[in-house]
């Protein structure tokens, strides 16, 4: 399979085609959902999508590494390597995740401004642990967040000029990261971290004491259901305007987002059914519905990529 989607994107390099078979690896071992919702692109699309999930992913484990003789500066030292070797250009990085990444980004002209906001919000991570109110927490998702939803449009390709379908995507992004917020809470609280604003837990009497209450108890108290079920409806609210993004793509994307929206979304529809109870269970969507949806998804994709054929590939120069 990874065989004819490199051959569709025209990427004949051994190298190359090693750092983006390595980046789909990494996709399918670390974002299910993301890599089911892959399947429903066209074969030439899905190598740079893997190639920009790789490069988010690579830069994830850096902060999240557990080992306990890895400091704040070591993980700093790692994050700036990371950034000096992408934004060196001088010549195809030997890290595979980076060569695929580098490719991509130049592939599809995806701006290094957008990159940048990434790495500073994963710089972000290394010493903040809390955000006071929304704008902070929606600071820190200018780069986590809409900054990827915005590298994916490219690629993803829109009907008009992409600046209108650009706050739709990154709403998107956001959308998406509240939502494991909401799941992750639990987990996040292990690397002392809260993604949630503190001035609107705390108008239910919340507060990060409460929170780990929850944690070391595996309850969720009711003034933190409360809580929680507020920050549900605001990223409910992000999924509806997000969604009106979706006719602004091109037609054979259009199905892949719808999909992944609506696994995504229902993930808020586990939270809400458990009633809350994220930090004794995992919200998770069933394989079963995950496979349904994504199904048809697939209909209707190779509906439209009949009705809308792929541009040509230069396969010489890997342009379109």
């Amino acid at each position: 399979m990874i065989r004819s989607e490199l051959d569709a994107a025209g990427i004949d390099d051994p190298d190359l085609r090693y750092a983006y078979r390595r980046c789909r690896e990494i996709n399918a071992a670390h974002g299910r959902t993301f890599f089911l919702a892959t399947r429903l692109l066209a074969p030439e699309q899905r190598p740079p999508v893997h190639a920009l999930y790789g490069f988010a992913r690579y830069a994830d484990d850096i902060l999240d590494d557990l080992n306990p003789n890895v400091d704040t500066a070591s993980r700093a030292a790692r994050l700036q390597e990371l950034s000096d070797e992408f934004f060196a250009r001088t010549g195809r990085s030997t890290e595979p995740v980076l060569a695929a990444v580098g490719h991509t980004a130049r592939r599809y002209g995806i701006s290094d401004e957008l990159f940048e906001d990434f790495l500073v919000s994963m710089r972000m991570d290394l010493t903040i642990t809390d955000y006071p109110d929304r704008a902070a927490l929606n600071l820190y998702m200018k780069g986590s967040a809409e900054a990827i939803g915005l590298q994916l449009l490219p690629i993803l390709g829109t009907v008009g000029p992409t600046e209108q379908a650009a706050p739709y995507a990154a709403a998107l992004g956001r959308a998406f990261q509240l939502t494991n917020f909401l799941r992750d809470i639990d987990e996040d609280l292990t690397r002392q971290r809260v993604y949630l604003p503190a001035d609107e837990l705390a108008a239910y009497d919340v507060d990060r004491d409460l929170l780990m209450w929850c944690h070391n108890n595996r309850r969720t108290d009711r003034r933190v259901r409360d809580a929680l079920a507020d920050q549900h409806d605001i990223a409910r609210q992000i999924y509806r305007y997000a969604e009106g993004g979706i006719p602004l793509l091109a037609p054979r994307s259009r199905a892949c987002v719808a999909t992944a929206l609506t696994l995504y979304s229902e993930i808020l529809d586990c939270i809400e059914d458990c009633d809350f109870a994220v930090f004794s269970q995992r919200a998770t969507v069933g394989t079963a519905r995950r496979l349904g949806v994504a199904g048809t998804g697939l209909l209707r994709s190779w509906r439209a990529r009949l009705m809308h054929p792929a541009p040509s590939v230069d396969r010489r120069s890997g342009v379109a």
